[in-house]
C-alpha cells in the first residue's frame, strides 16, 4: 500500500518538476508576453500609419456630424434642413454679389510710359469702345479728362499722378464736375487695380465728362462761386 503510495507520489514529482512552475508572477508573464507580441510576424498585416491617420480622420468626422445631429432641432433630418439652408444663403449670395474679387491693390499711376495728348487717348478710348473692351476704353477715356485738363494749365503735368489725386486736383477748379471725376477715378481704379469689369455704361459717363469739362470754365479765384458752362 505505501510502496504504490509512494510510486505515485513519486510520479506526481516527476511530472511537476518537468512542467512549467504554475506559480509564475505576473509582471514577468506579462512582459514575456509583450515580447512576443511585439515580434514583426504577428503584425505583418497591420495597417501602415497614413491608412490609421485616415481612419482617425474619419472617426473624428463620424463623431463630428453625430454631436451635430443630436444638437440640431430634429436630430439627422434637422442637420439635413440646417446644411440645406447654409447651401440655399451661399448660393443667394453668390448670386447677389457675384464672383469674390481679389482686395483691390493700392492705386498706381494714371498714365503708361510715354506721353501722348489728350485727342490720342480719346482716339485709343473710341477705338476699344468700337471692340467692346470696355476695361480699355474706360481707361484711355479717364487718361484723356486728365491730360485734357493738363493741356488746359488746369493740371500740372506730373508723372506718377494718380487717377484720385488728379480727381481731387480738378475738383478745386471745377467745383462743379468734382462729383462725377471723384466717380470716373473710382471707376478707373476698379477696372485697372480691383478686377471689375467695365461696360458700356460706365465708358459712355465717361466720355460724356470729357465733353462736358471741355466746355467748362475753371472756377478762378477771383470769380464769383459757381462754374459758367
Amino acid at each position: 500500500m505505501s510502496t504504490a503510495g509512494g510510486g505515485t507520489a513519486s510520479s506526481l514529482w516527476a511530472r511537476t518538476s518537468d512542467d512549467v512552475p504554475v506559480d509564475t508572477p505576473r509582471v514577468p508573464a506579462r512582459e514575456a508576453a509583450e515580447r512576443e507580441l511585439s515580434k514583426p510576424m504577428y503584425h505583418e498585416n497591420d495597417p501602415g500609419f497614413l491608412e490609421r491617420a485616415i481612419d482617425r480622420f474619419w472617426e473624428w468626422v463620424d463623431g463630428l456630424f453625430d454631436a451635430a445631429s443630436g444638437a440640431a432641432p430634429g436630430g439627422a433630418v434637422g442637420l439635413v434642413v440646417v446644411v440645406v439652408l447654409v447651401v440655399l444663403i451661399a448660393v443667394a449670395l453668390w448670386l447677389r454679389l457675384g464672383t469674390p474679387r481679389r482686395v483691390p491693390a493700392p492705386a498706381g499711376r494714371l498714365f503708361d510710359e510715354g506721353l501722348r495728348s489728350a485727342a490720342d487717348h480719346r482716339t485709343a478710348a473710341e477705338a476699344h469702345a468700337a471692340g467692346h473692351r470696355w476695361n480699355q476704353a474706360v481707361q484711355e477715356q479717364m487718361r484723356a479728362v486728365v491730360r485734357s485738363l493738363e493741356e488746359r494749365a488746369l493740371l500740372d503735368p506730373r508723372p506718377g499722378r494718380t487717377a484720385d489725386e488728379a480727381a481731387a486736383e480738378a475738383g478745386q477748379s471745377l467745383p462743379g464736375h468734382a462729383t462725377r471725376l471723384h466717380a470716373a477715378a473710382r471707376a478707373f481704379d476698379d477696372v485697372t487695380y480691383g478686377g471689375r469689369t467695365a461696360d458700356a455704361q460706365a465708358y459712355q459717363r465717361l466720355s460724356d465728362l470729357d465733353s462736358d469739362v471741355e466746355r467748362t470754365k475753371p472756377l478762378l479765384s477771383d470769380s464769383a462761386p459757381g462754374v459758367a458752362e
